[in-house]
């Protein structure tokens, strides 16, 4: 931006307007402007742009929640999830509408000006579509498959950058996992002859780097590797904690196996206020266990107000009070489970075959004999509706619209089929422990 003076003077006359009401609306609004002016004036030149070669390689759609129509909303089913994903879609329509008045004043082609633009430069500075691969020490290949990275951050701009091969990685959910270790016996008698240049650029123990990757006093942006990669095996960056709900938030995907998962259920108003727990710290992790917080604060709940104060001090230390608090804490969190399962209109069961389904769709060169074939045909009815389409068109080949809903769709049911399979989880840990609890 600060190489064009014109849009430089345009943001800066429209700060005061869009400071006060769009930072209200998304917190990096103002910071995310600046990117997604800039991106959009440089669409706007054509083959004249300097990152033509660039821009013309950027996917053409996105997944991000703040792209769900209504149909692809209501498919997540649980309240919270269709609150966030309805709240994502109302803050990039405010902001495209608060933007608008600068685009125009920049002479933007008219269909730069349209929201699914907006929408569109508003998600590219979170995304890439390729994946990187490593082919031999010294060389990379690019596969063109569907991922996700996030705008690289840079010292001279809180905005943050695009960063043609630098935004290549797919995401690696951060955890404590160790296990690569176990592989290093293997490992160093297969690639002894490479080990000594490894060794090299490793990062020794003491080291302070703490991050994949920065802007550097070499004036170049530099990825670090925290592993031994072999050939043909996937580069993964981490950039960030998310549960599977704000990965599909912020970056259109989610995890099939999420070690930061976490799974909430609606509790009562008096155990969220009752301890000095936060909220977001009642969970339920992704194999069924309650989070400490939450253990802490149903003892605390399933013990009688009066004597609540003299056994804080051992609640708070994650101790068991006694067989029959804890049988009556498993019994109130299985039933909640089982009845928040209840509530919803699917199980996770028919939720995993309506992904098989969807998934098939999505490959099908005749969408008619699959959904005749399935037990979903009311269903994709209901979609097509939605989508004002006739189910007795006679195209074989589904519409490229209807593709990139269906993908969507689909995302939807797996979110929604994660959370089931964990509250299931759950009522089957608060079995075994009752069980357990009750021989004793």
């Amino acid at each position: 931006m600060a190489d064009d003076p014109r849009i430089a003077s345009c943001v800066d006359a429209h700060r005061p307007r869009l400071s006060s009401i769009q930072e209200f609306v998304f917190p990096l609004s103002l910071l995310l402007l600046r990117l997604i002016v800039c991106l959009l004036a440089e669409v706007g030149k054509g083959k004249s742009s300097g990152w033509y070669l660039y821009l013309s390689q950027l996917p053409t759609y996105y997944t991000i929640l703040a792209t769900f129509n209504d149909f692809e909303i209501e498919a997540l089913q649980v309240d919270d999830a269709i609150w966030v994903a309805q709240k994502a879609v109302s803050a990039i329509r405010s902001e495209w509408e608060e933007a608008a008045p600068l685009m125009r004043e920049l002479d933007f082609k008219p269909k730069l000006l349209m929201f699914k633009t907006w929408l569109w430069a508003f998600a590219t500075p979170y995304f890439r579509y390729e994946i990187l691969l490593i082919d031999e020490i010294s060389e990379v290949s690019f596969v063109h498959l569907k991922v996700s990275s996030r705008t690289l951050h840079v010292a001279w701009d809180d905005a943050g950058c695009l960063c043609p091969i630098g935004d290549l990685f797919n995401y690696a959910a951060p955890d404590d996992d160790t296990s690569s270790e176990e592989q290093d016996t293997e490992e160093a008698m297969k690639c002894q002859e490479r080990n000594v240049m490894l060794e090299e650029i490793k990062l020794d123990s003491s080291s302070e780097r703490m991050t994949d990757g920065g802007y550097e006093d070499s004036n170049a942006y530099c990825l670090y590797a925290r592993k031994r990669y072999r050939k043909g095996e996937q580069v993964l960056l981490g950039y960030g904690t998310y549960t599977n709900l704000e990965l599909l938030e912020h970056y259109g995907f989610l995890l099939d196996e999420n070690p930061n998962e976490k799974t909430y259920i609606q509790l009562d108003s008096e155990l969220c206020t009752m301890g000095t727990w936060p909220k977001d710290s009642l969970y339920i992790h992704p194999n069924g266990h309650p989070s400490f917080a939450l253990l802490c604060a149903l003892r605390l709940g399933a013990t009688p107000t009066n004597r609540q104060k003299s056994f804080s001090h051992k609640i708070y230390s994650g101790s068991m009070l006694s067989v029959e608090n804890e049988l009556e804490v498993m019994k109130r969190l299985g039933s909640k489970c089982v009845e928040t399962l209840q509530q919803l209109p699917t199980t996770a069961e028919l939720d995993g075959r309506l992904v098989h389904f969807l998934r098939n769709l999505q490959n099908s060169t005749n969408w008619r004999v699959d959904v005749e074939q399935s037990s979903f045909g009311q269903e994709f009815a209901a979609f097509l509706r939605f989508h004002s389409v006739d189910l007795d068109c006679t195209h074989n080949q589904l519409l490229v619209r209807l593709l990139r809903s269906l993908e969507r769709w689909e995302l939807a049911v797996r979110w929604r089929c994660s959370y089931k399979i964990a509250l299931t989880k759950c009522v089957l840990y608060c079995k075994r422990l009752i069980n357990e609890l009750s021989l004793q």
